[in-house]
């Protein structure tokens, strides 16, 4: 219990009031601040969601020896997808037919025809067998591709920087000096699969002359069944094949994007910084214009402790004003927003924890930003506040 008597609530509400053109521009400034907080969380909570659920517990991938993570880069034989589905016992099968998928996965560059401007962009050859193993993809619109014809993710205009009407089913696309028709769109639960080119396996080898594969993707009827795989590998000197757990190498991406996050959160920390120096300089302004009004209270009774929370106060309603404000431009504006990266694409999260760090944050911006001025009106003697113009 306090044994000081504090300024009513009101007092601090009304305030804010009496000053509408400082209180709003200082709102400005403070919602600003967290929305660009928002921003950068939501890169970091997106980068994280798409690469989590690119993994599948029960899927394994087997790929070129000494390739680490560079399944683009890897070359094994075409027998390898035949070998491993009679040699295996624990992949799943349904009537007969193994979940086994041979993929050709390349980076490339692709170009609308007509224009000459050309981007990069991840392209797969799959066959029907895919769509067993890649239980996450659905298709949204079109169909399975024909002779000639591909299917894009949803999120292959980011990737390409192109608008979602120029990938549009019936359109066409250049990559490996052939004209694709596009058949199809569809999604993958979010998943870094969305920003990728999938065409037949056979045509993409025709257009490419090659006659190998990148890897071949398994679904095992459980995570157990993992080790026989991997002896498999291992016994097969002659194919020169190794193999990981699909959500294992999605995690070893997870490290490799760590330098990044680090930088995104320095960002918010910067930005944070920013918006307290920038808290700071209107309040003070807000403080100093209210010396006189504030050595008055001090000579009706009222501590400067019980002052100094008063200020506090209208801080941290402005703050928490700003927070809400924030989150709701985030929610609708910022949420689902597609941005180009180096894998790919993916999409900006704001969910249950981005709100949390991004509200707490501002938050803390409020009561941070108003303990110095509070401060330094309060350490002014009464007598010289009261002179005070």
């Amino acid at each position: 219990m306090l044994w000081f008597s504090l300024i009513p609530w009101e007092y601090g509400v009304r305030n804010l009031f009496r000053r509408p053109t400082r209180t709003l521009l200082t709102l400005t400034g403070l919602t600003t601040v967290i929305v660009l907080v928002f921003v950068v969380i939501g890169f970091i909570r997106g980068l994280e969601h798409s690469l989590t659920v690119s993994g599948d517990p029960q899927v394994a991938l087997l790929f070129s020896l000494g390739m680490g993570e560079n399944l683009e880069y890897s070359s094994i034989p075409m027998r390898s997808n035949e070998l491993v589905s009679a040699s295996v016992a624990g992949i799943k099968s349904f009537h007969e037919r193994k979940y086994v998928s041979p993929e050709l996965y390349l980076g490339t560059q692709i170009e609308i025809p007509g224009q000459s401007e050309t981007a990069m962009g991840l392209v797969r050859g799959v066959t029907q067998s895919v769509l067993l193993v890649r239980r996450q993809v659905e298709l949204e619109s079109g169909n399975w591709p024909g002779p000639g014809e591909i299917i894009v993710g949803q999120l292959v205009d980011t990737k390409l920087g192109l608008s979602s009407q120029q990938l549009s089913v019936g359109s066409e696309l250049n990559l490996e000096g052939r004209n694709w028709r596009i058949s199809g769109i569809f999604s993958a639960a979010g998943s870094a699969f969305e920003s990728e080119i999938w065409c037949r396996l056979d045509e993409l080898q025709q257009a490419m002359k090659r006659q190998d594969l990148s890897l071949v993707a398994v679904t095992l009827n459980s995570p157990s069944d993992y080790p026989d795989l991997n002896l498999f590998c291992k016994e097969r000197l002659d194919l020169e094949l190794q193999s990981i757990q699909e959500v294992e190498y999605y995690q070893s991406l997870k490290k490799d994007y760590g330098p990044i996050r680090m930088l995104a959160w320095l960002v918010v920390f910067l930005v944070s910084g920013a918006g307290v120096f920038a808290g700071l300089n209107t309040l003070y302004g807000a403080v100093v214009g209210r010396t006189r009004e504030l050595s008055t209270l001090q000579t009706l009774g009222f501590l400067r402790r019980a002052i100094m929370i008063s200020l506090i106060q209208e801080g941290l309603l402005l703050s928490t004003a700003a927070s809400l404000i924030a989150a709701l431009i985030a929610i609708f504006l910022i949420n689902g927003v597609s941005v180009r990266f180096t894998m790919g694409a993916f999409t900006l999260q704001i969910d249950s924890i981005s709100l949390l760090i991004g509200c707490s944050v501002g938050i803390l911006l409020g009561f941070l930003g108003a303990i110095p001025p509070a401060l330094r009106a309060l350490r002014l003697p009464i007598i010289d506040g009261l002179k005070s113009v």
